[in-house]
């Protein structure tokens, strides 16, 4: 059986299906199982990182184990605590979801995600790190202002990601969960194309059949925004260096990993808007 932590958010949500699919027994942990709605057949599970009576449970009896969280300080203290329960249930193989450059950038939320990624490698099981690149999906953030005809605020100048669509993540996380040939291996899951937010922006207009405007926003002016809208100071700081990291072209990284693994070039980011257009219809 795999466990599947975070499994109602975008990736997690993706995968637990995914594998249901495919006829894989799952578990899915989430701290509201009665809010779970996910597929028939799938054993949900109650469980808190911060209660680890509850991951030794959830991790009885599994075979291995897919680590998310969501994003913040506590990574650390949550990626440890899982990876105890997992070794003392006698997991064999841990696939922990990353971030795109951790330990090879200097970013935020790389140096929360590098000390799970140090534990997880130092032995015990069999492990998998995935590093994907910006979610297709965070462009979902800008449905209101698009919906309303308002532009986009763009903190990241010119600056390119490898936009990627969290479906190729999800799959590429159920073959290493499944399969011994990506063991002891870090990849690194990126788009097929470098796109900075105004191309992102024209794209989902050719799909919308309109056009979107973008308005760039010095970071001082983003950050004093983000901290008016009542935004953690920590969150606001790990916003605003990853946006000074994007435009200075820290994340400009295209990998083959997503094709190597599936055996197909990944998504598009127009394929992921047209898929989802619906969500910015006004």
């Amino acid at each position: 059986m795999i466990l599947v932590t975070g499994a109602t958010g975008t990736v997690g949500r993706e995968l637990v299906r995914l594998l249901a699919r495919e006829g894989e027994p799952v578990r899915a942990m989430t701290r509201y199982p009665a809010k779970a709605a996910l597929p028939a057949g799938v054993d949900v599970v109650a469980g808190d990182f911060d209660r680890p009576g509850t991951l030794a449970g959830a991790a009885a009896g599994i075979e291995a184990v897919f680590l998310l969280d969501a994003p913040g300080p506590w990574i650390p203290r949550h990626d440890r605590a899982m990876l105890a329960a997992a070794r003392a249930a006698g997991v064999a193989r841990v696939v922990k979801l990353s971030t795109l450059g951790t330990g090879e950038l200097t970013s935020t939320v790389g140096s929360w995600h590098l000390p799970g990624e140090r534990d997880l490698r130092a032995g015990g099981t069999g492990w998998t790190v995935l590093r994907p690149s910006a979610f297709a999906s965070n462009v979902l953030n800008w449905a209101p202002r698009v919906r309303a005809g308002e532009p986009i605020p763009n903190p990241n100048g010119y600056g390119t990601q490898g936009v990627i669509d969290p479906r190729d993540i999800a799959e590429v996380a159920a073959r290493a969960l499944t399969s011994d040939a990506y063991l002891g291996q870090v990849l690194t899951l990126t788009g097929p194309e470098l796109l900075s937010v105004p191309d992102v922006a024209a794209r989902l207009g050719e799909i919308l059949g309109r056009t979107i405007a973008t308005v760039d926003v010095p970071l001082d002016a983003y950050r004093q925004g983000l901290l008016d809208r009542g935004l953690d100071p920590v969150f606001v700081e790990s916003a605003v260096s990853g946006s000074k990291l994007i435009a200075d072209g820290g994340y400009a990284r295209l990998t083959g990993d997503v094709a190597q693994v599936l055996g197909r070039p990944p998504r598009t980011f127009a394929a992921w808007a047209y898929d989802h257009r619906g969500s910015f219809a006004g």
